[in-house]
């Protein structure tokens, strides 16, 4: 083969591995997850799904594969399409010198990776990439392990960036997929909430339990929900405690049911009326998901104090007769049109809480409640707004911290100390308290507006 030949080879091999690479790349970087019985083609989550695998990498880029693939060399890309005895020793010596390089920068950590895998402990892994413990917990008494049949929260952060958040229901046989590896739920039955696992490419995978605001904002739902920054207001508008008799009207997913279910306790009471049987079907299966999930996290029974009811609360007086309720949490379309039905069962003193997600909708209630006798008076019309904020340590390009400049007192002051400094005291830590700078700044992503909130209290003329 002439040298213009093989260069001639060389060029027409280098572009037909470029559009290889382009659509291996492209499939690489499409996203999903799942943990239902379909695939990522499916309706489900995918769960019992076989987990795609992936593009098989070459041998000198499988140290990359966990942070992305490295771009590949006009030799290495030749050297693909070539058979391997007729490559050159000069090729092999290559090779194996990059996989070492490759092999000693995935060993290596700084201070960013150590910040972004705080408490990671890594374990030599097996050979066929069994999913790894990375933190064992330490028992404590009365803590109870994940078991099949509870709901849990899966987390996957890299460089203070939530990348995934998904809730699922272990199951046996079951695996969670995404694009970052599969965790069999087999692994994680019988393992503490909070627990790191190594997916199958070797991404830490944070498994526990999710809070009562988490499990609002991840469950099934048919209508929008009352946000938990909204529910709490609603809450400590209402002054809800143990024991309470609280009326809501609008149950929509179920999540201000939930949320008012825990503050009336076992001793309370709480009547949900819903004038969409889809919408009560979904907040009636929401509640005891919650509740059969809560059994097995924490060994002891939700109280059932939470009753659907189905029907319109404008024609609901003959449910309310002989009733009497310490609050009302209304969030329903035109609010004004119950409240001739709700407010001769409130208690004197007691509060309507209202949800409205326009502006003009409260003010048909305003409209509502000054043409009407009734004895309520409108105390507060409020918006509930978070902002959520990034602190983190600030680094250089290299992942090293930055330190704080000093004052020139600051620095005679040390000079003094090392100088006059006695014999076998302890020197400074290389980064002592104080003496790295932070950077803060609003979260890219805030959540907008939700609704409006109205509290009106009942008294007596």
């Amino acid at each position: 083969m002439t040298p213009r030949l093989a260069r001639v080879c060389a060029t027409c091999l280098s572009h037909k591995v470029n559009q290889n690479d382009l659509r291996i790349s492209s499939l690489a970087r499409t996203k999903w997850f799942g943990t239902g019985p379909k695939g990522p083609d499916g309706d489900g989550d995918g769960s019992g799904a076989q987990v795609p695998s992936g593009p098989t990498l070459p041998p000198f880029s499988w140290g990359a594969s966990r942070c992305g693939r490295r771009p590949l060399s006009p030799l290495e890309r030749v050297s693909q399409m070539l058979p391997q005895e007729s490559l050159s020793d000069e090729v092999w010596e290559l090779r194996e010198k990059r996989t070492r390089e490759e092999n000693e920068d995935t060993e290596t950590q700084t201070p960013e990776k150590l910040n972004e895998d705080t408490d990671v402990h890594e374990q030599p892994g097996d050979d066929d990439g069994v999913l790894e413990v990375m933190t064992h917990a330490h028992v404590l008494p009365e803590e109870r392990v994940m078991c099949f049949g509870e709901v849990v929260l899966a987390e996957y952060r890299r460089r203070r960036r939530l990348e995934l958040q998904k809730m699922f229901q272990l199951e046996k046989g079951c695996k969670l997929g995404s694009s970052w590896g599969s965790v069999d739920h087999d692994v994680i039955q019988g393992c503490h909430a909070g627990t790191v696992l190594r997916t199958t490419l070797g991404i830490p995978m944070l498994i526990r339990r999710p809070s009562l605001e988490e499990f609002t904002l991840f469950m099934k739902r048919g209508p929008a929900i009352a946000y938990p920054k909204d529910a709490s207001a609603m809450l400590m508008m209402m002054d809800v405690s143990e024991g309470d008799r609280v009326l809501e009207s609008g149950s929509g997913s179920g999540a201000m049911s939930l949320f008012l279910s825990r503050a009336v306790g076992s001793s309370g009471n709480v009547l949900s009326v819903e004038v969409r049987s889809d919408h009560h079907r979904r907040a009636v299966l929401n509640y005891e998901r919650w509740r059969s999930s809560w059994k097995l996290r924490s060994g002891k029974a939700w109280p059932e104090n939470v009753h659907f009811h189905l029907g319109d609360l404008i024609n609901s007086a003959p449910l309310l007769a002989g009733r009497s309720f310490s609050s009302v949490a209304l969030d329903m379309i035109n609010p004004h049109l119950a409240l001739h039905t709700v407010v001769p069962h409130l208690r004197t003193g007691g509060v309507c809480a209202v949800y409205q997600a326009n502006i003009t909708q409260i003010i048909d209630l305003m409209e509502g409640l000054r043409c009407s006798t009734l004895p309520l008076v409108c105390e507060r019309i409020i918006e509930v707004q978070h902002r959520d904020w990034l602190l983190a340590p600030s680094l250089k390009k290299d992942g090293s911290f930055h330190q704080r400049r000093k004052s020139p007192g600051e620095e005679a002051t040390e000079s003094e100390n090392e100088d006059g400094g006695k014999e076998g005291q302890v020197s400074a830590a290389h980064f002592p308290f104080g003496s790295v700078p932070y950077v803060a700044r609003p979260h890219p992503e805030q959540n907008g507006h939700t609704g409006f909130l109205v509290k009106m209290r009942k008294i007596s003329r």
